[in-house]
Formats: C-alpha cells, structure tokens, sequence
C-alpha cells in the first residue's frame, strides 16, 4: 500500500469520524463505578457456577453466548451512554468471562497458571493493537466505534484473567477464597496508593485496577457461596447471585437518574 493509499484512508477515517461522529458510552471511573465493577464480578462468578449447575454446562455456555452477544449489539447500537444497556454487558461478560476461564480448566484440564499466562498475553496484545491503532489507551477517548471495539475487547478479557487468577490463588496456591479476597484488596491498594502519592500513569492505574477487581469480587462472592467444607459461608451460589443482582440493579438506577458517572 503506497503512501498515497495510506494518506486517502486516514482522510476518510477522519471525515466519517466528523460526520458520523460516536458520543463516548463509557462511564467516569466515580467511587460507584468502582463498586458496582466489583459487584458485577462477584455475580458473575456466582452465576455462572449456579446455571452450569442447574442445567447443561453446554447449553449454559451458549445461552450466555446468545445473551452477551444481544447485550454487546444494544451497547453498539446505543447513541449514547446508558447505565442499563452499559451494566447488562458488564455482567454478561463477566458470567461467560467466568465460562470460558472455568472451561480451560474444567473441561480441557488446563492448570490455572497457563490459563492466566494464556489470557494475560491476549490482554497485552489487544492492548498493543490498541495503542498502535489509537495512539490512546484512555477509557476517556472512546468516541469511535473501532475504539468501543477494542474497549469491549479488552474487558471481556480482564474478566477471563481475572477468574483464572482468582482460582489460581484460591486453588492452586491453596490460599482459600477469604485469604484470596483480602490479598486483591492490598493489591487493588497498590495502583491507587502509586497514582496519589508517585503520579502513576492514569491509564495504567487505570487497568491495573479493573483487572484486579475481577479477582477481588469473584473471591469474596465465592467465600460466601462455597460449602463449609471448602472454607466458605455455604449460603450458595444462587443466594449470592440474587443479592448481588438485587444491590447492582439498585446501583444502576441511581446512576440512571443521577448520572453521576457521566462526563459534564
């Protein structure tokens, strides 16, 4: 491809952004965001052990598929930001982000470790891409759709890395489901301590912090589910599910009609 080619897709990259401009459909990062990103991981988590359980773990899979596909197509067609349509897609991925962790390990029999060292080296290369791409890893710059791709790309694999590696130290590493939960609360400290007190990057505090919350949910929501026999509370993981669900949906409507998380 000459530079004259090069020079006429740019041009028309630009010109379709000017007049087909996309309205950024990612919230602000607020105290809520945060919570809410560490309920979703905990009732994905839970939710997806209780339908593998309830029915057949091939027809679970693809009913999450079907959903999170239906929910990604919303998110697309959306003009603009929407907590509903926003948060639907956060918890979808993050029930089949949890399937297709499990299933490496349960169904192909792949350790813990290569599913975290597999899904980590997927993160950095769309992570790559990204950047070569966009120039910007910044969740603040998602105002085209090529950027939203790599957006939900990127999340959909933080929930897959984060589910194997919250089992990996809970399994693995034999540390227990509460051991692991209070061990990705000192992590998840860490970026946050490193972006107050030594001006660590933004968007890599960013990050760093969305993908440790992923373990830190799953962690604690599985405490709380496992058997006592296991090290946890026994309370299920349909309980769970229907907890967390109930104080998401009640998150999100707050964020509906305060738009708090919206960019003024």
């Amino acid at each position: 491809m000459n530079n004259l080619t090069c020079m006429n897709i740019k041009l028309k990259d630009k010109l379709s952004a000017i007049i087909n401009p996309v309205v950024s459909k990612v919230p602000e990062a607020t105290v809520i965001f945060w919570i809410t990103k560490i309920l979703t991981t905990g009732m994905g988590e839970t939710m997806s052990d209780f339908l593998v359980r309830i029915m057949n773990p091939v027809i679970a899979i693809a009913l999450a598929i079907t959903v999170l596909v239906i929910a990604l197509v919303m998110q697309f067609k959306s003009k603009k930001y929407s907590p509903w349509i926003y948060w639907f897609a956060v918890v979808m991925i993050s029930i089949f982000g949890t399937m297709a962790a499990d299933s490496l390990h349960v169904v192909l029999g792949i350790p813990y470790i290569f599913s975290v060292a597999f899904f980590f080296l997927a993160l950095l290369v769309i992570f790559a891409l990204w950047y070569k791409k966009e120039k910007t890893l910044s969740i603040h710059s998602i105002t085209t759709r090529r950027r939203e791709t790599f957006y939900w790309l990127t999340i959909l694999t933080t929930f897959a890395l984060g589910t194997a590696l919250g089992d990996m130290t809970a399994t693995t590493l034999h540390l227990g489901y509460l051991t692991s939960g209070i061990l990705f609360v000192v992590l998840i400290l860490i970026p946050a301590l490193a972006y107050w007190l030594f001006n660590l990057n933004e968007v890599a505090a960013f990050w760093i912090a969305y993908i440790l919350t992923r373990p830190l949910g799953a962690s604690f929501s599985d405490w709380g589910a496992v058997a006592h026999s296991r090290g946890g509370l026994g309370l299920g993981t349909g309980v769970i599910s229907l907890t967390l669900g109930i104080i998401i949906f009640g998150l999100v409507w707050y964020l509906a009609v305060s738009h708090e998380d919206v960019k003024r």
